[in-house]
């Protein structure tokens, strides 16, 4: 049997687990080339299956629990044993916090010990986590250290559109200094290096946006163009890197979502997003590139204002298997 993709069970007070089994209940789980394995609390998710069903139930096994719902069954490694019936949606405490950083150290220690073939997580609650002491803002940063990597890359990605950030979450005044050559063409290898050994691409054909409007005008409009941009495109490309541009973002990103490009390159964080949850605000996934494992992400939060009210989408979610499973197939 072929090692198993996993499943952070984020924020037990948010809508992860409830999620986790509305995806499973769609029977999608059964269909993939690698078992599904739930790291998380065996109590937090019974308790979401019943959101669903009465007749659900957890069986307990020698490496942990089955979550049974009707036809369906779910691995869970049970790490945490909170009150469940205790827990109050959209409020975690400190136990909460611990036992979700908890399970995504565990579940990225199994990937790079080989036990595992990737992970998907779910949402959780950088407030709880920094509450309960862990010294890291959210996933990327825990899983880069856990990894040893010094840089990373957040790519946003549907079927149509990949967006990649070389800044992220930021004021819009502080992008122009915070963009350098080394910033951007670190980024282009790390997109270059991850679409190479992860999406199985031989040579992958990346797009990088200008920052300013018509790519700057030849200087009219600001000059990151010239000082940065497109000595970093000719830099990448002395490497043997098929990246173009500095392309206008308002008319590139039309053409990349009709395959003109296997990923685009953005400065910052609402160049690339807009485009992309225009076109995947339902299915799109969050992907930390230029780590030695294979990550994905629902792109949402902990949806508190609907956590515990069998609301939530589980489209993200199914998303995020579908590619980590892609990636893994891949993966060297």
């Amino acid at each position: 049997m072929s090692a198993p993709l996993l499943i952070s069970m984020g924020d037990p007070t948010g809508v992860g687990p409830e999620i986790i089994v509305k995806a499973l209940l769609t029977g999608a789980f059964e269909t993939g080339p690698h078992p599904l394995q739930v790291i998380g609390d065996a109590g937090v998710m019974l308790r979401a299956a019943r959101l669903f069903s009465a007749s659900a139930r957890c069986e307990a096994t020698p490496d942990g629990a089955v979550l049974v719902i009707k036809e369906h069954r779910l691995a869970i490694e049970s790490l945490s044993q909170l009150p469940a019936a205790d827990l109050i949606y959209g409020r975690p405490d400190a136990a909460c916090g611990v036992a979700m950083a908890a399970y995504v150290v565990h579940a990225a220690k199994r990937c790079l010990n080989g036990t595992a073939a990737g992970l998907v997580t779910a949402p959780i609650s950088k407030a709880a986590i920094h509450a309960a002491g862990i010294p890291f803002p959210g996933h990327t940063e825990l899983l880069a250290d856990l990894c040893k990597v010094k840089r990373v890359v957040m790519m946003l990605a549907g079927d149509r559109l990949k967006v990649c950030l070389v800044t992220t979450h930021l004021a819009y005044a502080d992008v122009p200094q915070a963009l350098s050559v080394n910033a951007i063409l670190e980024t282009i290898r790390i997109v270059d290096s991850s679409f190479r050994r992860q999406f199985g691409l031989a040579k992958p054909r990346i797009g990088v946006l200008a920052l300013n409007p018509h790519a700057g005008e030849g200087g009219l409009f600001g000059n990151e163009e010239q000082r940065l941009i497109i000595p970093a495109i000719a830099a990448a490309q002395a490497q043997g890197i098929a990246a173009t541009g500095p392309h206008s973002a308002d008319t590139y990103l039309h053409f990349a979502a009709q395959g003109a490009c296997d990923a685009v390159v953005c400065m910052y964080h609402d160049q690339g997003l807009i485009p992309l949850k225009l076109l995947h605000f339902d299915d799109g996934v969050n992907v930390t590139l230029g780590l030695p494992i294979v990550r994905t992400s629902v792109d949402h939060g902990t949806a508190y204002d609907i956590a515990g009210s069998g609301q939530a989408s589980a489209a993200s979610l199914l998303a995020a298997i579908k590619l980590a499973e892609q990636m893994a197939g891949h993966q060297p």
